[in-house]
């Protein structure tokens, strides 16, 4: 058996990363996508090697044959074939180049674009299926054409991009672009299609269109070999580049890689995320067909302007006059504006949400240690440094920690604030996920009215499971205050998606009332499940726990979790609160997926207690 890779395209969309080189020189964790593919081959038992070349060929031979450091390029036998007309052309064209190959012996056809793990084409050559197509069940990054599977994995039909049908998502597998071909097949059924069609509509055309004929034919024998978990990508532009290092990265630089990204983990179809929090019982199916309704208006419509978005979020908020509020585009947008126009000496806990010390550019911190309570508010040591502050800042339920302040020690706060003509800065993003019985709110009229001193901000992106819409609130009886905040917002700070969902959401007050229930309820759950553990949690009111994993290296578990269950973590270990200290925050998911992440703890944990016997 033998190999034929068609390399000869120019990567465009890849911009400077091919400025000098073809698609295959592109170097993925310190190894080029070439050498990956050799190796892969090597491993399969393929000594043989026919590349097509055409954009920056010689630069490719000469790494192939003199340059490159990597032992194993030597044991491989390698072929090439100019396409002189690589830039009017397509991968049809190079596919005809390389015709006079196929019929030599049975073929890997192969893309030169793409990563994955080796036993791909071992798991190819080793198939009973003697003509396969590899496909991976589609998933939302993925692009190009697909196909449908009929009985005994014979491919039914290959679908274009121009011709694939949402509505049928189910039922599409994707193309991996990898290919194992008899001698025969090749000389009676490919030869022949690919001769006519390149006569019948030219040289610039995609080789995929051959294969959908082919499927239509009754007497094909072209089956479909589903690579199952197995890793790979396709690179077609810069973005595709950076995941594909994350995704192939080890250790801890996949840990490093991922931590640099902050979200875009829908990418990763595998990965479970107990790193950024989100509600996942809300928002409801319903909801969600509603939005898929209205998409093509709501893109291109314009949103209204800041006025109707605090309309909007009256309703969401229900006991509170739009003359208080100000929505952002998140609430990192308000927390922002916000820290660009206070200024004076801040009370702040150590622990708390970043944003309240990066954004507070213009502020004197003075900051207090949660860890000497057990890492909930000292509401005694709170009331003795309000005269000694301009601005107290209270994260409730705090973040990381899911520590809780009572509505009656929050009360107390905001009146000696008040007396003493003090601000307070309340973050009550997650205080809608605390037990039904300790639930409460600050944004409400007679509250913000009264204590003109209060701020009071909230992410709706997080307690609503919407982060990908990013919107917050902002909520004070400060009417200056407001005027410098607005003043400092674009016309249209949010998108038609949020002020859809702002209009919509009362609809749906009773379902979110019960997915914040849900949430409580599974935190119980979960936090007993750790403890059963042996592990020390501390109590939470909020959508996360926090761990201490005591003598186990928080870090070290982040990247088993990672790299061999397929769950992102957030480590603590580098957060200035816990420097050094080997304490982690778990997102509260689903039941299920909760389940997912005790037994990798498990596993995880005892080959942490393995090592350290050593």
């Amino acid at each position: 058996m033998q190999a034929l890779m068609l390399a000869a395209g120019m990567g465009k969309r890849l911009g400077k990363l091919t400025k000098d080189n073809t698609k295959c020189m592109l170097p993925i964790q310190g190894k080029t996508l070439i050498e990956r593919a050799v190796e892969a081959l090597l491993d399969a038992g393929i000594k043989k090697m026919t590349i097509v070349v055409g954009y920056k060929g010689d630069n490719l031979k000469k790494f192939l044959t003199e340059e490159c450091t990597n032992p194993r390029i030597k044991e491989m036998d390698f072929v090439f074939i100019d396409n002189p007309i690589y830039d009017k052309t397509n991968n049809i064209y190079s596919l005809y180049l390389g015709k006079d190959v196929l019929i030599e012996d049975d073929t890997i056809l192969l893309e030169s674009d793409l990563i994955y793990e080796p036993e791909l084409i071992k798991k190819l050559v080793e198939s009973d299926k003697v003509n396969a197509v590899t496909v991976a069940k589609y998933e939302q990054w993925m692009d190009g054409t697909v196909i449908k599977i009929g009985e005994n994995d014979q491919i039914t039909e290959f679908i274009e991009k121009k011709d694939f049908n949402y509505k049928e998502i189910d039922k599409y597998y994707k193309t991996v672009n990898i290919y194992k071909f008899t001698k025969e097949f090749s000389e009676k059924q490919i030869l022949p299609f690919l001769d006519a069609y390149i006569k019948a509509y030219g040289e610039n055309e995609y080789y995929e269109l051959i294969f959908k004929i082919i499927a239509h034919l009754s007497r094909s024998d072209l089956k479909a070999l589903d690579i199952g978990n197995i890793k790979w990508y396709e690179m077609d532009d810069i973005q595709d580049v950076e995941i594909a290092n994350a995704l192939f990265a080890k250790g801890e630089d996949k840990l490093k890689l991922f931590q640099k990204m902050y979200g875009g983990y829908w990418r990763f179809e595998n990965i479970l995320d107990y790193c950024y929090l989100v509600n996942p019982y809300y928002p409801p199916k319903e909801m969600i067909d509603k939005f898929k309704h209205e998409m093509s208006q709501l893109i291109t419509q314009y949103p209204s302007g800041l006025h109707t978005q605090n309309i909007n979020a009256s309703r969401l908020l229900g006991n509170v006059d739009d003359k208080y509020l100000v929505v952002g585009n998140g609430a990192a947008e308000l927390i922002n504006i916000l820290g660009n126009t206070l200024s004076g000496n801040m009370y702040v806990s150590k622990t708390a949400f970043n944003e309240y010390i990066r954004c507070f550019r213009n502020c004197n911190f003075n900051i207090y240690d949660e860890s000497k309570n057990l890492y909930k508010l000292n509401i005694a040591e709170t009331l003795e440094n309000i005269p000694l502050n301009d601005i107290i800042c209270i994260v409730n339920p705090d973040n990381p920690t899911g520590a809780f302040v009572r509505f009656e020690d929050m009360i107390n706060i905001i009146q000696a604030c008040h007396s003493e003509d003090k601000i307070l800065i309340v973050d009550e993003s997650f205080v809608d996920f605390a037990d039904k019985d300790k639930r409460y709110t600050l944004i409400k009229d007679d509250i913000l009215s009264t204590y003109k001193n209060l701020i009071v901000v909230k992410s709706i992106s997080k307690s609503y499971g919407i982060p990908g819409v990013r919107l917050g609130v902002l909520a004070t009886g400060n009417e200056d205050l407001l005027s410098v905040i607005k003043n400092n917002l674009p016309v249209w700070n949010i998108n038609s998606f949020g002020e859809y969902y702002l209009q919509n959401c009362t609809l749906y007050k009773k379902e979110y009332e019960k997915a914040c229930d849900k949430i409580a309820e599974e935190r119980t759950r979960f936090i007993n499940e750790l403890r059963n553990l042996g592990i020390e949690v501390y109590d939470s009111q909020a959508n996360f726990v926090l761990v201490n994993l005591d003598s186990v290296n928080s870090t070290d578990l982040a990247v088993d979790l990672l790299c061999n269950y397929d769950i992102f973590i957030k480590d603590l270990r580098t957060k200035n609160s816990f420097k050094g200290l080997n304490f982690v925050r778990l997102a509260i998911r689903t039941t299920e997926e909760n389940n997912k992440l005790i037994e990798g703890l498990k596993h995880a944990l005892n080959i942490k207690d393995k090592q350290r016997k050593r």
